[in-house]
């Protein structure tokens, strides 16, 4: 298949700027998979989409601020840092700008001097990897003087870091949120569950790949990057039950469903595991693991939206889409969310 054949269409004038309000007013465009039928709603409204025996499967990663302004010890020259990928103890691979004054033995200061680096060496592709020194905790050190990394689309500054946080948020790693989360309340999660919907979580630490473009005319020799994930005993065992009694397993977001398909890939079932996944699922792909999934609106040409359209049928995907466009919805990160089912 071409990347061409998974290019639409989008106004700029649609891509969300900054997020509601109220986490689940977003709207909410529903697919029937099979059928191709469409419908519209609000995200609350998803409460009446779940049955009693299904569970949702959330990803709890957490967004780092991993963004970092600083300057160059003696010289005083400005740099611009963005974590990646954590290699050891206080060791991170960074993407950094600009490059010409980051050469191995390079330190650097952060935050008036609460956090410095130290430049080891030059990876493949330009990254280097660094070693940080510090007082206190790296991570408190990072809510305190970090931004948030937001994708290049969003050119407003976000005035509250919590809101590109999903509220169930836990486990500190990703350079990106898992934004179809993001449209969940505590109260919302509240009234799913007395429901006798089960929730469950995996984590999957978002990195910046995220966001890399498909460079190959033909989409099977695009190479994916790869991304941290751990899925726990308690939600392998809700998702095995669920599936047992006949219930639907939801995956909210793109990551959840790459979690549970990598692990049903290579274990043949789903169970506990963690390890690091660069499964990439485009159309004629068998889904093993999920029978549903909560998702935002992707970006033309993206791994994303062929993920999807693996799941629900091109045709099907991008004219849902086109129906999106055509109702003026919001898109991307910030943007509304789809089910489909």
């Amino acid at each position: 298949m071409k990347k061409s054949d998974f290019y639409y269409d989008l106004p700029q004038e649609l891509i969300a700027q900054e997020p509601l309000e109220q986490r689940d007013m977003s709207r909410l465009l529903t697919l029937d998979r099979k059928t191709g039928e469409t419908g519209h709603y609000h995200f609350h409204d998803i409460e009446s989409m779940l049955n009693p025996g299904d569970c949702l499967i959330l990803n709890n990663s957490r967004v780092l601020p991993a963004r970092l302004y600083g300057v160059k010890e003696v010289t005083g020259g400005h740099i611009e840092f963005l974590l990646l990928t954590q290699k050891g103890q206080d060791v991170w691979e960074v993407l950094l700008k600009p490059g010409r004054i980051a050469k191995p033995g390079a330190k650097f200061s952060f935050g008036d001097g609460l956090l410095k680096a130290e430049i080891l060496e030059v990876v493949e592709g330009g990254n280097r990897i660094v070693k940080f020194s510090y007082d206190g905790n790296f991570i408190e050190l990072l809510e305190k003087i970090g931004e948030m990394p937001l994708p290049h689309y969003i050119t407003h500054r976000l005035e509250d870091k919590e809101r590109y946080q999903t509220v169930y948020s836990k486990e500190p790693g990703s350079a990106a949120a898992p934004t179809a989360g993001l449209h969940f309340t505590p109260e919302l999660l509240d009234r799913i569950q007395a429901k006798g919907v089960k929730v469950g979580y995996v984590t999957l630490h978002v990195g910046v790949g995220t966001f890399r473009p498909v460079k190959t005319d033909n989409i099977e020799d695009h190479v994916m990057h790869f991304e941290h994930y751990e899925l726990s005993e308690e939600t392998a065992n809700i998702i095995n039950e669920t599936k047992r009694t006949g219930g639907h397993v939801v995956a909210v977001g793109t990551t959840s469903c790459r979690t549970l398909e990598t692990v049903a890939h290579q274990e043949g079932g789903i169970r506990a595991a963690d390890g690091w996944t660069g499964i990439f699922i485009y159309p004629g792909y068998e889904f093993k693991a999920i029978d549903a999934i909560i998702t935002n609106f992707h970006l033309p040409e993206s791994t994303l939206v062929m993920l999807i359209s693996a799941f629900a049928g091109r045709e099907h995907v991008l004219s849902a889409y086109n129906e999106a466009i055509r109702e003026k919805y919001r898109f991307y990160s910030f943007g509304d969310a789809m089910f489909i089912h």
